[in-house]
């Protein structure tokens, strides 16, 4: 016979609520008690069952990622750090891509929500920059937590990075190095991240006197494919750069591919910076210089802060996350 709540209430001497309580993290619960509890349950070998909770809680217990990222390492860090603060809660993830240029894509958000009816939100960039977005899971009762490079938000639900503040420090590592000719593969022009690298990048130049020349500025789409293309039009150039900073490590990658493809040897011809510091940074050959962001811990603290602000314990998310220049083999001096 299955061991139900009222039964571990009953064992426990304490009542229903408390049980409830102690599932879900509670801070009003005496230590001694939530101990007390959670011997009864592991004893019986008690654990909730997900609809039931469901119907009596009246949420879903899942966390949405709704995102329109197009680079893999970025979704699958981002997941992992969720995941890791989702650890031993009643919670799941579930996954929604979204495709921002599709005019239908806000329609195919409500339509998520409103089947799923996820407890709450984490939306990385670019929908986390879509104001309308918010404001319709506003409209809907639906709890969210955006990561963006800019303040889109009032604190309890925004994740903060500083992106331009690492492109600074990605130009000041350059220009250190005595590179002059430096080129910029930055994002699309619909992520406001791409438009905070390249002013910090330009803000970190400016200090060594430098100025970034609009002719070596390429656009490109955050993908391996589209910086092996933007560095083959760099690279085909007369007059080439000595260093080129990618807007994110997988352009970066493909940077190096097509250096390799014009028989340049990296670092000794070019240098190469790229940006988030995603496992294959290490792994590349040389190792790839970078400006790390901690993309996993920004998913567990938002997945954190909004588990706080869905069960109003006080502590709500205002997290803010610095970035750093990440020095390894793909950079030298000119």
């Amino acid at each position: 016979m299955r061991v139900t709540i009222n039964d571990i209430a009953r064992l426990a001497n304490v009542s229903k609520k408390t049980v409830s309580r102690v599932l879900n993290d509670h801070p009003l619960v005496k230590d001694e008690t939530r101990q007390r509890v959670k011997a009864v349950m592991a004893e019986h070998g008690y654990s909730p069952d997900p609809q039931a909770r469901a119907l009596a809680f009246r949420r879903s217990f899942l966390i949405g990622l709704v995102y329109d990222n197009p680079s893999p390492q970025y979704v699958v860090n981002m997941q992992r750090g969720i995941l890791d603060a989702l650890e031993g809660t009643d919670y799941q993830l579930v996954l929604q891509p979204v495709d921002r240029s599709d005019s239908t894509y806000r329609d195919r958000v409500r339509r998520f929500v409103e089947r799923h009816r996820p407890t709450g939100v984490i939306m990385p960039p670019s929908v986390s920059e879509d104001n309308d977005v918010a404001e319709m899971l506003s409209e809907l009762g639906c709890a969210y937590i955006r990561i963006a490079s800019v303040d889109l938000d009032k604190s309890p639900n925004l994740v903060r990075t500083h992106d331009a503040v690492g492109a600074a420090q990605a130009a000041r590592h350059l220009a250190g190095l005595g590179h002059k000719r430096v080129a910029h593969i930055h994002g699309p022009k619909s992520f406001r991240s791409a438009h905070e690298r390249l002013q910090g990048f330009q803000t970190g130049l400016a200090e060594f006197g430098l100025e970034l020349d609009p002719d070596l500025t390429v656009e490109a789409g955050y993908t391996f494919d589209s910086g092996v293309r933007a560095a083959d039009n760099l690279l085909s150039r007369k007059n080439r750069p000595t260093a080129i900073f990618a807007g994110n490590d997988e352009m970066a990658i493909g940077v190096y591919t097509a250096a390799r493809n014009a028989g340049l040897n990296i670092p000794a011809d070019l240098s190469i910076v790229g940006f988030d510091d995603t496992p294959m940074a290490a792994l590349t050959s040389p190792t790839l210089t970078t400006v790390r962001l901690p993309i996993r811990e920004m998913g567990q603290e938002a997945a954190k802060g909004l588990l706080r602000l869905v069960s109003d314990t006080g502590n709500k998310c205002n997290q803010s996350f610095e970035p750093e220049i990440i020095v390894r083999q793909s950079t030298g001096k000119p």
